[in-house]
Order: C-alpha cells, then sequence, then structure tokens
C-alpha cells in the first residue's frame, strides 16, 4: 500500500479513471506501450502483486493476481493472490526470489495506494519502481520495472485504519479493471504473446 507522491519530472505517469468512457482501452495501450519497451532485454514477464487479503483496502493486489492466474497469460509468472500473498511480512524473501529465479524477467509491480478524494477509483501507471508500505511508514524495498496503481481511498489521515475501513465495493471493481486490462495488455505484446521474435 502506498501513498501517493508527486513524481519527478523525468519519470512521467499516466493516471486513468477507471470510470471514464474509454478507459479501458486507454489503460491497454498505455500499459501495452510500457510493456513493449523492455522487451528488448527481456524474456518473460512477471507480475508482483502486493497486498494483504486480511485488510480490504491492501486487497487489491491479491485480487488482481488471483484474476491474473486465472486467465493464465502467456509467458508470465504471477506472484501474490489471495491464496499466497505478497505482503510486508514476506516481500523481502519474493524480492530475493526474483533477483535469483527471474533475473531475465521484466517485473511488473501492482499495489493498492492512497490518494486524493477525486481520485479514489483511478488508476496510475508508469515506469519504474514502486514502494511498498509507504503509506503506513512501512520501510520495505522498493520494486518492479513497470508500476501500477490502484486508488482505493483518501490518503492523509490515520492511513492504517482508512485501508482497514475501505470499501469492497471500490476495490473489486478496481480489481478486474486492472486484471482485464493488464491481461489484454500482455495478449497484445509482441514478445511476450509470441507474435514476434523478440529482439535483443
Amino acid at each position: 500500500m502506498q501513498l501517493i507522491q508527486p513524481h519527478k519530472k523525468s519519470a512521467p505517469i499516466t493516471i486513468i479513471d477507471t470510470g471514464m468512457a474509454g478507459a479501458l482501452s486507454f489503460f491497454i495501450s498505455s500499459l501495452a506501450a510500457l510493456l513493449e519497451e523492455p522487451g528488448r532485454a527481456c524474456s518473460q514477464l512477471l507480475v508482483l502483486c502486493i497486498g494483504s487479503d486480511r485488510c480490504t483496502g491492501d486487497a487489491l493486489g491479491p485480487l488482481v493476481g488471483s484474476l491474473l492466474l486465472d486467465m493464465n497469460p502467456p509467458n508470465t509468472t504471477v506472484l501474490g493472490t489471495l491464496n499466497q500473498p505478497v505482503h510486508a511480512l514476506n516481500l523481502q524473501e519474493n524480492v530475493q526470489l526474483i533477483e535469483k529465479e527471474y533475473k531475465h524477467a521484466a517485473v511488473l509491480a501492482v499495489d493498492a495506494c492512497l490518494g486524493q478524494k477525486n481520485k479514489i477509483g483511478s488508476v496510475e501507471l508508469g515506469r519504474g519502481a514502486l514502494k511498498p508500505g509507504a503509506a503506513v511508514q512501512k520501510k520495505l524495498p522498493s520494486v518492479g520495472d513497470i508500476f501500477i496503481n490502484g486508488i482505493v481511498n483518501e490518503g492523509g489521515f490515520m492511513e492504517y485504519m482508512v485501508l482497514q475501513n475501505t470499501r469492497l465495493g471500490t476495490v473489486l471493481p478496481l480489481a478486474r479493471f486492472i486484471g482485464r486490462g493488464t491481461y489484454m495488455a500482455i495478449t497484445m505484446t509482441g514478445w511476450l504473446s509470441g507474435s514476434r521474435e523478440r529482439v535483443n
């Protein structure tokens, strides 16, 4: 779980209101464009879905992971599901696993975050690592080559309580949006879908 902070100008991000017309198509094309870039150096994709199923607001990542696992996207490994979540207690262990077993994979990190009230239900994506646990002052390793944040609630005050009291009615549609959009972006990405040869 993150608390959105202003990003550096050198790291542009895309924020998508999932309730707007055409939002899913825009998300798919934006993510596919990001995924195409690491294809020149990577042989597979690892989607790391961070969060805990014990906290409604923080369950976004495990929900996305479970949805993606069911859809079984090509040339993709998923870590972090409802049955096997990746959270604060085992994130370091999973980062070490990724560094050892998936050193040639591009890492797409998915997490929930807190932000401005008018951005709740939006998705933020871009290139670079995310910092899990920032919203609740946890010092955890940054991870990811590409990130997706789902804004599940408002930040700024008593963040842990806000997470605990976040509506599942906000989190679940957001997870479905991210899960479906990520699957579609993967299937239209050449080096993942196998529709073209990977360029070295």
